[in-house]
């Protein structure tokens, strides 16, 4: 198929000159560099290419240039090339601008000019964009086909499932031409929907998770029995765990019974993660961490859900809700926490159906032209409000709260009140939810004001609150009365040892009344419930577990 492309466009001539240049320098073994000066040229250029069947690698295109900006080119590029990487060239005046600009298209850099020397500012970012172009391939996807009710909670679940796994699939409405013409080649009623069709033709209907996972390459068995480190949760304090486990030589599993990210994978964008000042969205930082600890070995298991932990010995054993087990020499839990259900009459009947906790992504276009709401007040809430900004006619935050600077982070706060769609009520809560088949409309309680208004919606959101979900622990480990599991100094009373220790030394830092077993992250007793400090607490787990190793 020839060299893939390298394409940069740029209306000043001289940077034109120079980057192309410098990427020829470096790539012109590899790639051939491709070189415009002005946006629609460079669209030109990437249809040509598209019909010789080119492949395209890596797109840079300058932040202002006149008749088309460069986050206008990349939003028509991504139609033509949606799998290369794509990068920002700005001035340093507008830096800002161009990060503002990246939450409007999935950019992965932006570079400044000059970026000399380029071994320095140009090389590594154009290394690793291209490092990421070809792990995932510039390639067709055999995509999984899903045939369902828009408005159908089993129908949504199964989407999530695919989309915060990662997993390309292809949506068709059961009453649509295409939709029926599957339904009916796979001999199915509507008793099938959702109906599941992998690339080689199979045909599941109405499938689990964990079913769908088995057919669409996810792993969901151990390639062992016993391991050094089994991992129990997939969000960012797990897979810090399972890099820095298996690259310190532990043999490492990791078991999510959902979706590996967790609820940082839901996010639309994280913008104060250390290294990615132009933010990363929950899913790329997700399929980013995935595949590091892949390289290590480390083993990742979905839809495999833990409900009871046991001591054996010196083995920590984890049992699956099938009836099948695992065992290692430790065990970190790192599962989190999820938004708490929000109670209120006809919000259980809609769920799914217009009513969703977490940003549900998949939801994004489907929102185009409504109103939509969303509950909660702290980060994960503001970034769902300026993620469905872009597709919705206006977006309405309702905080319980009086304002939202004790939950929200300043950063947010600020791009929230400057984007004209969205309104921030506070003092305000959800009551009720009505609709026959999907959410029509919610009640309102504005207890600032007294009223209680009724109010059109197709989509309720739901950000609130924090539950552990330990509830499998019990009888295993020391638990506070909220459910987060207490480890290191919290388990000491009065200079006591938690009942039960049987090691003539306090608990390390982040060790459970078990010795052996450990918890990082949000499910831990006392911690700080930041994504960053998630990873730490990974990665500080797996030093805990080496010690413990070492001696007892």
């Amino acid at each position: 198929m020839g060299r893939p492309a390298m394409l940069t466009v740029d209306d000043d001539q001289a940077v034109s000159r120079a980057v192309a240049r410098d990427l020829r320098r470096r790539y012109g073994q590899d790639y051939q560099v491709v070189r415009a000066s002005a946006g629609a040229d460079a669209l030109d250029a990437l249809r040509e290419l598209k019909l010789r069947g080119g492949r395209v690698a890596v797109m840079l295109a300058d932040y202002r240039m006149p008749q088309m900006n460069g986050v206008e080119f990349l939003e028509q590029a991504m139609d033509l090339f949606p799998h290369a990487r794509r990068a920002l060239l700005t001035a340093y005046a507008d830096t800002d601008a161009a990060i503002q600009a990246i939450n409007v298209v999935d950019v992965d850099h932006y570079l400044l000019k000059p970026w000399d020397p380029p071994e320095e500012k140009l090389y590594p970012v154009v290394d690793a964009m291209l490092e990421s172009w070809q792990a995932a391939g510039d390639r067709d996807v055999d995509e999984v086909k899903v045939v369902g009710h828009r408005w159908s909670a089993p129908s949504y679940k199964i989407r999530d499932f695919l989309a915060r796994n990662l997993v390309p699939y292809r949506w068709f409405a059961a009453d649509e031409p295409e939709g029926r013409r599957l339904l009916d080649a796979a001999g199915a009623g509507p008793e099938a929907i959702p109906l599941v069709v992998t690339p080689d033709g199979q045909a599941l209907a109405a499938p689990t998770s964990a079913e769908v996972a088995g057919v669409v390459g996810l792993s969901t068995a151990p390639v062992r029995d016993f391991y050094d480190l089994v991992i129990i949760g997939g969000g960012p304090a797990g897979l810090g765990a399972a890099v820095y486990g298996a690259s310190e030589g532990l043999r490492t599993v990791l078991v999510e019974r959902r979706a590996i990210g967790g609820q940082a994978g839901q996010s639309s964008r994280i913008e104060n993660y250390l290294g990615f000042p132009d933010g990363v969205s929950g899913a790329q930082l997700t399929e980013r961490a995935r595949r590091q600890a892949g390289k290590f070995e480390a083993e990742v298991l979905t839809t495999r859900d833990v409900v009871a932990l046991e001591t054996r010995g010196p083995a920590r054993v984890v049992r699956f809700n099938d009836g099948g087990e695992l065992s290692a020499h430790s065990v970190i839990i790192a599962t989190g926490v999820s938004y708490r259900p929000l109670v209120a009459p006809g919000v259980t009947k809609l769920t799914g159906c217009g009513v969703y906790y977490g940003s549900a992504a998949t939801e994004g276009p489907a929102c185009a032209g409504t109103d939509v709401y969303i509950v909660g007040g702290a980060n994960s809430a503001g970034q769902a409000a300026l993620f469905f900004s872009r597709y919705a006619r206006s977006v309405t935050l309702l905080v319980r709260g009086d304002s939202l600077e004790r939950s929200m982070s300043y950063y947010l706060i600020q791009q929230l009140a400057a984007v004209e769609n969205i309104v921030v009520r506070t003092r305000c809560s959800v009551v009720e939810a009505h609709g026959d088949g999907h959410l029509e409309t919610i009640t309102v309680r504005d207890s600032k004001e007294g009223t209680t208004s009724t109010l059109p919606c197709g989509h309720l959101f739901v950000f609130i609150g924090a539950e552990p979900h330990t509830e499998w622990l019990d009888g295993a480990v020391c638990r506070d009365s909220r459910g987060f599991v207490r480890t290191g100094p919290d388990l000491l009373v009065d200079g006591q040892r938690p009942p039960g220790w049987d090691r003539d030394r306090d608990p390390f830092y982040l060790e459970s009344s078990v010795p052996g077993v450990f918890a990082a992250g949000d499910v831990r007793a006392n911690s700080v419930k930041r994504v960053a400090s998630a990873v730490g607490e990974g990665a500080m787990a797996v030093t805990l577990v080496h010690k413990y190793l070492e001696t007892g």
